[in-house]
């Protein structure tokens, strides 16, 4: 019986609260050869993609640049196209921004990287309706909340009449480049958020359109996901959390008359290998605490209370008193659901579970992660993959530029062993490692 193939990726782990930024084994954010590496690491495990995060702007907490943000956020494009250079299989997958960007230049920028690397390049769709960044920009924030997925909608079918604006044969490739004027149409839309007239400067790459990658959990978001995607990066890595994402965003795409094969679910991940079970165990409550200080436990407090709380003891209670319902204390995070209802799982669950300060802020700032010995995390990315959970995951190490080499070096060869994980990339794109249609048309 044939197994269902694992896909993996692999996320530089920069501005985020899994990085440990203090451990001797930590590198550069920055330098080039931390991406290098992290993403030859990943082309030499066979990994789909690699994928890098962004933001436009450093957060800000109580007046001053947030701890987590000084090590600097390089620009996407530019780290992309110079890895292009030095690998020759894996995707190169970078998050731009709908909001604060325009269709034709984005759409430009892709397909040249599609191009530059021979058919590897994704995009991360990411919307914003936050002043805050926006002010680092023209317009600043004037884009209304509910407007954010209609400009993402209008954002990304714009791009796509720009991929799709030069007919195939109007490139004859002939001891250089012919092109055929009429074979390159006209790109004009209207609507709330674009009025564009104009042309394409080249033509689609070597895919036709980019990979598609998109997050967001809300109605809205799964209906974009499912209508516009070509995989989806969740948060929901729970097994049973897992079933019910993917049949829920699965019957979307097919409600919106896609084949929901060419709809991949990606959950984030992390991972401590060790030799014995006792030992990942051990290594991974060592890591939670490097990455959780007791300075950053009350910073994250803050967050939800919504007032400086320095005065607090991060080994002691939680406060008694209730979150500030109105606060700006930290600029470019947003505070998720009611502060008040938050407060109130939090005491439940420290009291329930004697939980300190820290130790609660540990737990539930845990995202799902694989720990034990090489062959369980093998066999449990295989069970999660086999019973409809994920089509695969996106790595997060919590080292760079190091933190994929274990994995790579003990994990892959187990997952291949099991006859669900390839010895060979199978295609020349992106695309076809994914197993989607070359057309982009989902």
């Amino acid at each position: 019986m044939s197994r269902k193939p694992i896909h993996l990726a692999a996320h530089f782990p920069g501005v985020n609260n899994t990085t440990v930024w203090t451990d001797p084994s930590a590198g550069s954010q920055i330098e080039f050869e931390s991406f290098a590496h992290l993403a030859r690491t990943a082309e030499r495990g066979l990994f789909d993609f690699f994928f890098l995060a962004e933001g436009l702007r450093l957060r800000e907490h109580r007046g001053r640049i947030h701890d987590l943000d000084v090590v600097g956020r390089p620009d996407t494009f530019t780290v992309l196209a110079a890895l292009a250079g030095v690998t020759d299989r894996i995707g190169l997958t970078g998050t731009i921004n709908t909001t604060f960007n325009e269709p034709f230049e984005v759409a430009r920028q892709f397909a040249t990287l599609d191009h530059l690397s021979d058919g590897r390049a994704g995009w991360n769709i990411v919307t914003s309706s936050d002043a805050f960044t926006g002010a680092n920009f023209r317009r600043g924030g004037f884009l209304a909340h509910a407007d954010r997925y209609r400009r993402a909608e209008e954002f990304v079918t714009v791009a796509r009449r720009f991929w799709d604006s030069w007919a195939p044969d109007a490139v004859v490739r002939q001891d250089g480049v012919y092109v055929d004027p009429a074979g390159i149409r006209s790109v004009e839309f209207t609507g709330s958020q674009f009025d564009v007239r104009g042309f394409a400067t080249l033509p689609a790459g070597p895919q036709g359109h980019p990979v598609l990658l998109q997050a967001g959990d809300s109605d809205e978001g799964r209906d974009f996901g499912a209508r516009y995607a070509d995989a989806l990066f969740t948060l929901h890595g729970s097994l049973e959390d897992g079933r019910r994402y993917y049949a829920d965003v699965k019957a979307r795409a097919r409600k919106f008359g896609r084949d929901p094969n060419q709809l991949k679910v990606f959950p984030a991940a992390t991972f401590v290998i060790g030799d014995t079970a006792d030992e990942a165990e051990d290594k991974a409550r060592h890591i939670r605490r490097q990455q959780v200080t007791g300075a950053t436990a009350i910073l994250m407090l803050e967050q939800v209370w919504g007032r400086e709380l320095s005065d607090f003891d991060p080994d002691g209670p939680l406060p008694e008193f209730d979150p500030v319902l109105d606060s700006d204390i930290t600029q470019g995070r947003v505070r998720h659901g009611d502060p008040i209802a938050v407060a109130r799982r939090w005491r439940e669950r420290a009291q329930a579970e004697k939980l300190s300060i820290r130790e609660l802020v540990i737990a539930v700032t845990s995202r799902e992660q694989f720990v034990g010995t090489a062959a369980h995390i093998a066999g449990e990315i295989d069970r999660y993959v086999q019973a409809d959970a994920c089509d695969g995951f996106i790595l997060v190490p919590h080292l760079t530029p190091h933190g994929l080499d274990d994995f790579v070096d003990r994990v892959v060869p187990l997952l291949q062993e099991r006859g669900a994980f390839r010895t060979e990339y199978p295609a020349a794109t992106l695309r076809g490692n994914l197993g989607l249609s070359e057309s982009g048309s989902g």
